[in-house]
């Protein structure tokens, strides 16, 4: 019997927002030792949901959950978090053992204010008391910045090779499957990491339009090579002001290093060639307002979405930007439906009731100067609700459900409506519209709070989506944001040369 063990440390931290990520954070979503860690993946479509299939009905397996923690992106990670966080994580590991391999998840995007490098911190760590010969296998977001502290922790790292992130249980599976095979002395997996000095934008993150499909076609013919297990390229993440940030290259091979390291540096250079293609196609709130219009004018059936990159959830924004609708407002034809958290705004509508009519101040608490000023005008309270909603479908994040907290709907004057939530939510599911009562179709423009993780849910529903260039804690244009920590020279930030 081998006893397999597995820890998910997940979170994505953007080190341009001002507010920290606490303790509370991960309470709110998950933190979780033991079975208990088992028992929120078992089923999902999550790596981890990936992890529990592969190592299932394998009667020479024992899993053990050992220890889970994931919150919403946000900040940086406080010191005091951390170290609970790392208290709980390497005592959960020492009473867990013995151990005959580990199959891990974390992020590749976290970043602590003790420890930058928060991932390679933790596998460090965790190196550290399961020792040099144990297997240690995992998975990372296609976002990662993987440093090579990170890769020197772990025998093989799979990273998504979907955004919208759809392939999650995919590369959890195949985790599990080397692991088996590892354990099973058929392979012993050797890692090899090439760092590209490249930001890849957040705009030109997608992997299915033709520069993304280009460079994952070649690591597919990479990775088909006899020896090899994976190939892949990871996107990075460049809210992340770390030494690590930028693209990376993984591969990993069933025996061989030097095999390793050849397909590795293949791809880095392949990427390296065609470069000026994940540079970013910035579009003005302007300019994408005067398309949908002209879309409108051709297509009046569906609604145009406006992806707001500056005040991407999914990347830790606040989720309270208004630059876009203030800008529909001069310029959109029709009415325009949008999603803000504000729960000061969401408890003033639940005193009033449904049916009342309000003078409201709506978003743009934050940071008005990055994320725009609030929406100021009458609205009428439309419905009041609690906020929860499944998603039946497979969609970005492999999540399922989803709890924004009580939740207003107002209609204001001007032909706005918000969905007003109280907690932070990705637009990933379009069940956030559902189920409220709407019906995409009854709108001409719908603003979208992400780049690319809204893709599968959105598109179906919407002639055509936009990717808007706002100004936020997440905007597209990097050159707005002040690094001190990123290596130099990187492109786009300086030339590079071949």
């Amino acid at each position: 019997m081998k006893r397999v063990g597995i820890i998910a440390l997940l979170h994505e931290s953007n080190t341009f927002l001002d507010e920290p990520t606490t303790l509370d954070h991960f309470r709110s979503n998950l933190l979780t030792t033991g079975q208990g860690v088992i028992d929120a993946f078992r089923g999902s479509q999550h790596e981890v949901g990936g992890f529990i299939e592969a190592m299932s009905n394998q009667p020479e397996i024992e899993l053990v959950g050992i220890f889970g923690a994931r919150a919403m992106p946000y900040g940086a990670i406080t010191t005091e978090c951390w170290q609970t966080l790392m208290e709980q994580l390497e005592h959960a590991l020492r009473s867990s053992l013995p151990l005959d391999g580990l199959l891990v998840a974390p992020h590749g995007a976290t970043v602590a204010i003790p420890a930058p490098d928060a991932d390679g911190d933790w596998l460090q760590r965790v190196r550290k008391i399961v020792g040099p010969e144990m297997p240690i296998i995992g998975t990372l977001d296609l976002h990662a910045n993987v440093s090579p502290l990170m890769a020197q922790q772990c025998n093989a790292l799979f990273g998504y090779r979907t955004n919208p992130h759809l392939d999650q249980k995919a590369q959890g599976l195949a985790a599990g499957r080397t692991m088996l095979q590892t354990l099973a002395g058929e392979i012993s997996p050797r890692l090899a990491i090439v760092q590209l000095p490249l930001c890849v934008n957040i705009e030109r993150q997608a992997t299915q339009e033709e520069h993304g499909l280009r460079f994952w076609a070649e690591a597919e013919r990479l990775q088909q090579q006899p020896g090899m297990i994976n190939v892949c390229g990871l996107y990075g993440f460049p809210y992340s002001d770390v030494e690590e940030m930028g693209a990376t290259v993984l591969a990993v091979s069933e025996h061989s290093q030097e095999l390793a390291e050849s397909a590795a540096k293949q791809l880095a250079d392949f990427w390296w060639s065609m470069k000026d293609e994940f540079t970013g196609q910035l579009i003005s709130v302007e300019e994408a307002i005067a398309m949908a219009n002209e879309v409108r004018a051709s297509d009046k059936t569906r609604p145009v979405g406006l992806l707001e990159m500056g005040d991407n959830v999914g990347g830790g924004s606040p989720g309270d930007g208004t630059w876009i609708t203030h800008g529909w407002i001069q310029h959109g034809h029709g009415k325009v439906l949008t999603v803000i958290a504000d729960p000061d705004i969401v408890s003033t509508a639940t005193r009033s009731g449904v049916g009342t009519t309000l003078s409201l101040s709506v978003g743009g608490k934050i940071d008005p100067a990055r994320h725009g000023a609030p929406l100021v005008d009458r609205f009428e309270v439309k419905s009041l609700g609690e906020g929860v909603f499944d998603e039946p479908e497979t969609r970005h994040g492999g999540y399922s459900k989803f709890n924004q907290g009580p939740t207003a709907v107002l209609e204001s004057d001007s032909g706005v409506t918000v969905i007003a939530t109280t907690l932070r939510v990705a637009p990933m599911s379009l069940h956030q519209v559902l189920s409220q009562g709407l019906n995409p179709a009854d709108f001409a423009a719908i603003v979208i709070k992400g780049v690319h993780a809204p893709v599968a849910a959105y598109a179906p529903v919407c002639s055509r989506l936009i990717r808007v260039n706002t100004d936020g804690a997440t905007t597209a244009d990097v050159h707005r944001l002040t690094f001190l920590h990123r290596r130099r020279p990187m492109e786009p930030f300086e030339s590079v040369g071949a």
